[in-house]
C-alpha cells in the first residue's frame, strides 16, 4: 500500500483534543453569526429573504473550520477532500457580487478558526465588517439623503427587471404618474447577469401613495421585484 494511503487511513499526525476541537467549532459558529449579522445589515432586501443565505454563511464558516481540522498538516488528506468535494455542484444563482464576497469572508474566517488562528478572527472579522457596513451606509446615505428642494425627503426605489427589457421605456410611464422627482443612483446586474437591479432616489407626488406605485411597477413586463423605502 502506498505511504500516502497508509497515512490517510491511519490518520497520520497528532489528533486534535476533543475539547480543543469543540472550542474551535464554537469560535467558528460565533464568527459565522457575526458575518451573517454584517450581511443582513449591508443588503437592502425584503425582510425574510436573507434568512436562508445568512444561515448558509454560518454553516459554511463552521464546516470550513471542521474541514481545516480534518486536513491538519496531512497533504494526502487535503487532496482527498478536494477530490471528494469536486463532485459537488451548486445550481443556486448568486443575486449580487456582494453575496460572493460574503461567502469568501465566511470561508476565510472558518479556515482561521479551524486552524486555531483566533487572533486573525478577532482582528480580521471586525475590520472587514466595519468596512462593509461603512460602504453600505454610504450607499444608503447617497440615496436617502438626496435633498430635493421644496419637497419631502427622498426615498430609495429598488426595481429588478429582466436584462432584455428597456427599463426607461417600461418603467417611466408609471413613474411619471406617481413621482415628482426620480433619479437613477445605482445600476447593477443580478441573478448572474440575467437581470438589472436599479436603485432610484425618488419623491412621491403630493397625494400619491406608495402602494399603487409598487403595484403598478410590479405589473410592468419584465419586472421581477419592486421595493420602495428602506428594508
Amino acid at each position: 500500500m502506498p505511504d500516502w494511503m497508509r497515512d490517510l487511513m491511519q490518520g497520520a499526525g497528532s489528533a486534535i483534543p476533543v475539547h480543543m476541537a469543540a472550542l474551535r467549532l464554537l469560535v467558528s459558529v460565533v464568527t459565522g453569526l457575526a458575518i451573517a449579522w454584517v450581511f443582513r445589515r449591508c443588503v437592502n432586501r425584503p425582510q425574510g429573504s436573507t434568512d436562508s443565505f445568512s444561515m448558509a454563511l454560518v454553516l459554511i464558516c463552521t464546516l470550513v473550520a471542521m474541514t481545516a481540522m480534518v486536513i491538519g498538516d496531512n497533504v494526502a488528506r487535503a487532496f482527498s477532500l478536494v477530490g471528494a468535494l469536486a463532485i459537488v455542484r451548486f445550481r443556486t444563482d448568486v443575486e449580487d457580487t456582494r453575496d460572493t464576497a460574503f461567502v469568501i469572508f465566511a470561508v476565510v474566517a472558518g479556515m482561521a478558526a479551524g486552524v486555531g488562528n483566533w487572533g486573525l478572527c478577532a482582528v480580521g472579522v471586525p475590520i472587514v465588517g466595519v468596512v462593509a457596513l461603512a460602504r453600505a451606509g454610504a450607499s444608503r446615505a447617497a440615496v436617502s439623503a438626496d435633498a430635493f428642494s421644496g419637497g419631502g425627503p427622498a426615498q430609495p426605489l429598488l426595481v429588478r427587471i429582466g436584462v432584455g427589457d428597456d427599463p426607461k421605456a417600461e418603467l417611466e410611464p408609471a413613474m411619471k404618474r406617481h413621482l415628482e422627482v426620480q433619479r437613477l443612483v445605482r445600476a447593477a446586474t443580478a441573478r448572474q447577469g440575467a437581470a438589472l437591479e436599479l436603485t432610484y432616489s425618488v419623491r412621491l407626488r403630493a397625494g400619491s401613495d406608495a402602494v399603487p406605485l409598487v403595484r403598478e411597477l410590479n405589473a410592468v413586463k419584465g419586472v421581477q421585484h419592486v421595493e420602495l423605502g428602506e428594508a
